[in-house]
């Protein structure tokens, strides 16, 4: 039996027990992939010092994110095909949040719904817009999700168009997956995830099919986005979801120190510093390199978080040093969700708080609300 001690061994596991086009989706960037792999080589320059002979005794992760308290100061990013990773993944992975005390963000591309999520929880979650066309959709989604009592809004900047990504065009990705030769033979290599599909709540886009006009079939992201991803997303529009949302607004994919100043400007709660998991802009820098920029830039009027590489405690803790006051993961929860569903999710937060405990003792500190820049090197 395989002893899981990282998130490394999480990926691998997904990796075997995923179909090849769901896997690769999670685990790809964008044309040459550089950016993705930037987001994670990034972390390795900034070192940590290392202090001693401190009081160590009663260590606290706790914080808050957008008011809201956390257990450590991370959530679980908008992944879109969640519950294809696993049946009914959302489900599982809202639910590990929940136990954990973080906070989980749906995403608009999920495969169980707005209301599948909000029935199978207790805690109040977020919901990420991606905005489209047809804003009557758009309207009605935002109410969905505050029916839903969703406590947050978290509206994606960085996809008015999509990235190429060479994987997922070559793979053929649909949900459900096309019954072609090649991917029949690569669904009889996963037994164990196809008898879990067969029982699956949901295997489509569960927040659009049934809920637009004309949209009773949907299996790829892209006959969706071809037609409603929104290229003429202006500032004006954040004020529209605003007005319509009237709860806490985070604007994800942001990159830039000029955006960051707009985004608090227009009244950003909180802002994602993102580059999408390196999945649009190859050749964007990584988000860690970035991140002290934009903190400098908007950090005193508006909190400031990252993703991006995030594989570690560690790198959380450096993403805190850095100044960011929270982060979310994406892939990261994603290998365990694809490995393990729930128990997966749930062993991925306990790695993750377990080595940022440790990495916060080892640099002297008791309190994750003390970490500041001094901690680096």
């Amino acid at each position: 039996m395989t002893v899981i001690t990282c998130i490394e061994d999480l990926r691998r596991l997904h990796e075997r027990r995923a179909p090849r086009m769901f896997y690769d989706y999670v685990d790809s960037g964008s044309w040459s992939e550089s950016t993705y792999r930037k987001n994670e080589s990034a972390f390795e320059k900034h070192e940590l010092r290392q202090r001693v002979l401190v009081d160590l005794t009663n260590r606290s992760l706790k914080t808050t994110m957008l008011g809201q308290e956390v257990s450590m100061p991370v959530s679980l990013a908008p992944v879109g095909l969640s519950g294809m990773q696993w049946a009914n993944g959302e489900l599982h992975a809202a639910r590990a949040a929940e136990k954990f005390g973080v906070p989980f963000c749906l995403s608009t591309m999920s495969i169980c719904s707005i209301e599948d999520v909000a029935a199978a929880t207790q805690a109040p979650f977020w919901f990420q817009l991606y905005m489209m066309k047809d804003r009557d959709f758009i309207r009605r989604l935002i109410l969905r999700a505050k029916a839903a009592q969703c406590s947050a809004l978290v509206l994606t900047a960085d996809l008015q168009i999509m990235g190429q990504r060479h994987k997922d065009l070559k793979n053929g990705l649909s949900t459900p997956p096309k019954l072609t030769p090649k991917n029949l033979i690569n669904i009889a290599m996963h037994p164990g995830w196809a008898f879990r599909m067969l029982g699956a709540k949901r295997r489509t886009f569960s927040n659009v099919v049934g809920h637009v006009e004309g949209v009773e079939k949907l299996s790829t992201l892209s006959e969706w986005s071809a037609e409603q991803l929104e290229p003429a997303l202006s500032w004006d529009d954040v004020a529209w979801v605003k007005d319509i949302w009237q709860g806490p607004l985070v604007i994800k994919g942001i990159m830039d120190c000029e955006d960051a100043d707009l985004a608090a400007r227009h009244g950003a709660d909180a802002i994602v510093v993102s580059n999408h998991g390196g999945r649009q802009l190859d050749g964007a820098p990584a988000t860690i390199d970035i991140l002290a920029d934009i903190v400098s830039e908007v950090g005193q009027r508006t909190e400031v978080w990252m993703d991006g590489g995030i594989r570690s405690g560690q790198d959380i803790f450096k993403a805190l040093a850095l100044g960011a006051k929270g982060t979310m993961i994406g892939r990261a929860y994603q290998y365990g969700l694809g490995a393990l569903g729930e128990a997966g999710v749930s062993q991925c937060l306990e790695i993750l708080s377990n080595e940022l405990d440790l990495t916060m003792a080892f640099c002297g500190l008791r309190d994750i609300n003390d970490v500041s820049p001094g901690v680096i090197v």
